[in-house]
């Protein structure tokens, strides 16, 4: 998926710019609704609402004013080993399309602090990390389809990095999602691709292994198969399945990629 350019998407979004969100942690919140009409604030570092809940936290950054006031007026030391260290061992490229089985899913305890660090709020339900950035922090959450206090919960691809959600939500606010809902009309070929990406979520969901849901029974995420709902969802599933099985949310990909890209870590 790195490297590709919005030419590259069959009957895109025409181009347009796209603004960043100008988020930081005195500015306005960007909007975001989720599957169930739920809408949250989404911070630089900030919240995310799950389908399942609709409140927020937002984290203070007082603390973050006064370091950063404290290091301008002392000069930090120059640690060499760690500056050689660094040069000889650069950071790994962001780990996208993660197995569950495979070793880098697995979740720690430093995933949920930085999960709860990104959302606000304690991450429920998460069995496994399906997209990591290049620094390792969690990019995308695989979540059980039933959370813990019972709640059904469709959107197993859970973006979680606040620089994502933030670029993403710059989208949506520019009336993306009807122009892309528009656009499955008499596109046949978009419409099957987008079917099959419906199809690919759920065969994931239930290749987890929990069992049936009968509240989410055909229900995927983002909108899916008819309409595009919510770009969130449908990004969160193209880094965690990668290119080519979800033509929105490679798209999406492709639009934000002047603000954010999983090869640039933004954490």
């Amino acid at each position: 998926m790195l490297g590709f350019g919005p030419s590259d998407v069959p009957g895109r979004v025409a181009d347009r710019p796209v603004e960043p969100p100008h988020v930081s942690a005195g500015s306005p919140s960007v909007g975001r609704s989720t599957d169930n009409g739920a809408t949250t604030r989404t911070e630089l570092r900030g919240t995310v609402t799950d389908p399942a809940e609709n409140t927020e936290q937002t984290p203070s950054h007082a603390d973050d004013a006064a370091v950063r006031a404290d290091a301008a007026v002392r000069p930090a030391a120059v640690n060499t080993a760690a500056v050689n260290a660094a040069a000889e061992s650069p950071p790994a490229g962001p780990r996208l399309a993660i197995a569950p089985d495979h070793p880098d899913a697995a979740v720690t305890e430093a995933d949920m602090a930085a999960l709860a660090e990104q959302l606000g709020r304690p991450a429920r339900g998460v069995v496994a990390i399906a997209a990591r950035c290049g620094c390792g922090r969690p990019l995308v959450a695989v979540t059980a389809p039933r959370l813990p206090d019972g709640s059904p919960f469709p959107t197993t691809f859970y973006l979680t990095h606040p620089a994502a959600v933030a670029a993403v939500s710059g989208l949506e606010a520019h009336g993306v999602l009807t122009e892309l809902t528009d656009r499955l009309q008499g596109n046949p070929e978009l419409t099957a691709a987008y079917a099959r990406a419906h199809e690919d979520y759920l065969a994931r969901r239930a290749a987890l292994g929990f069992g049936a849901v009968p509240e989410i029974d055909r229900i995927s995420a983002g909108g899916m198969p008819t309409r595009v709902k919510c770009l969130h969802a449908l990004l969160g599933h193209a880094l965690a399945a990668g290119p080519g099985v979800n033509p929105f949310g490679d798209e999406a990909l492709a639009l934000i990629s002047p603000v954010w890209r999983p090869d640039r870590c933004a954490c």
